[in-house]
């Protein structure tokens, strides 16, 4: 099978991507291993940020669908110290350039854009090859395969499309976060719903932290994160969940008990997400007929700009190709050119680390401060 443009991954940016070459009228196709758009979670809340976000969301002609899923008062942001003490309380006065949306909600309003069959779910890669002449083959686990003259990586961290352009893979950060959920919090837990206020909290300390976003339908998503090894995690149970929280709920022994209870009280089981970078400035030289856009191309520690990022690469490459038709290795070296500094600029753009003296209340206030955030 021959197709023109051809898509690996349907995340945020595999779709957007898709969504502004429908938009130009240009063919494309998008293969995701999972079997439908359900099969998997989709992650929690994500701010869309005016400077990346929006303006991908503007290319793909999407604005009023993406204001139409937009959850309102969650850019509220509260920083409490160890003890529960409230340091900063910054309401939501809707004049914030970054509004929230459950990830899942913007992934549909993408897929919601498309024709069908533009999606082909249920084509896990196995194997992405060179034919010469700027063709490649993607092979599937079913044994399927498709032969394109334009491939593009948005497959994630462990992209199986990067090995075409880059020997790089991603290396353990030091840090690793565990999730947990607390559903209907108002009534349920409302100590922990109190602590988090109308948005985002933020607990921070160096070494450790805890992170949380009221997300819709009343429930806390916590994002605890931890300075340790990879075999600190490993001799970890994570299927036995009570055994499991425990031993994470007692990195914050005498904390306040309203923030611990993000963790102990947590209605799922906890999950474990060890984080994972790319080399600083990933970069590749050009090869004709194959690209990668998101995290297959620049993961770095998360900073609340990655999902961001992903859609603006999709855009831009979309917008791309459309202002250099017939000619795909103009469009692509326009794309990296832009691609690869704005993305080691973002990659630097961190919150103080888990393991820095910086990642306190007092010095992440400093940091909001300084930025105008």
């Amino acid at each position: 099978m021959h197709t023109p443009v051809t898509i690996v991954g349907a995340g945020l940016g595999g779709l957007t991507l898709a969504r502004v070459l429908h938009v130009h009228s240009i063919p494309v196709t998008v293969y995701e291993a999972d079997s439908s758009p359900s099969a998997r979670a989709q992650g929690g809340l994500l701010d869309i940020h005016d400077y990346n976000g929006q303006l991908a969301i503007e290319e793909a002609g999407l604005t009023d669908e993406f204001r139409a899923v937009v959850l309102e008062g969650r850019q509220a942001l509260r920083v409490l110290g160890q003890d529960g003490t409230v340091l900063l309380d910054q309401p939501d006065d809707g004049t914030g350039g970054r509004p929230e949306v459950q990830r899942g909600d913007l992934r549909q309003v993408l897929l919601d854009s498309l024709p069908a069959g533009t999606v082909r779910w249920g084509h896990k890669v196995s194997r992405a090859r060179s034919l010469g002449d700027g063709r490649h083959e993607v092979t599937f686990a079913d044994g399927g395969a498709v032969v394109t003259r334009l491939l593009v990586g948005a497959d994630g961290a462990w992209s199986l499309v990067r090995p075409l352009l880059s020997s790089a893979t991603p290396g353990y950060i030091g840090k690793s976060v565990v999730e947990t959920y607390l559903f209907e919090a108002d009534t349920r837990h409302p100590a922990a719903a109190k602590a988090v206020g109308g948005g985002m909290l933020i607990a921070p300390s160096p070494g450790k932290e805890i992170f949380a976003h009221r997300e819709k339908n009343d429930t806390l998503h916590a994002y605890v994160g931890l300075s340790r090894p990879r075999d600190w995690f490993a001799a970890i149970d994570f299927t036995d969940a009570a055994a499991a929280t425990a031993r994470i709920a007692r990195e914050f022994d005498g904390w306040a008990t309203e923030l611990t209870a993000l963790i102990t009280d947590s209605d799922a089981a906890p999950a474990l997400r060890t984080l994972h970078a790319l080399p600083a400035g990933h970069r590749w030289d050009r090869v004709p007929g194959v690209t990668l856009l998101g995290d297959a191309a620049h993961l770095f520690a998360p900073n609340g700009e990655g999902a961001n990022l992903a859609m603006l690469d999709g855009a831009e490459l979309g917008a791309a190709l459309a202002a250099h038709p017939g000619d795909i290795e103009a469009a692509l070296t326009e794309y990296e050119r832009v691609m690869f500094p704005r993305s080691a600029e973002s990659a630097t753009d961190e919150m103080p680390g888990l393991d820095s003296a910086d990642n306190t209340a007092q010095g992440l206030i400093s940091l909001f401060t300084e930025n105008g955030l």
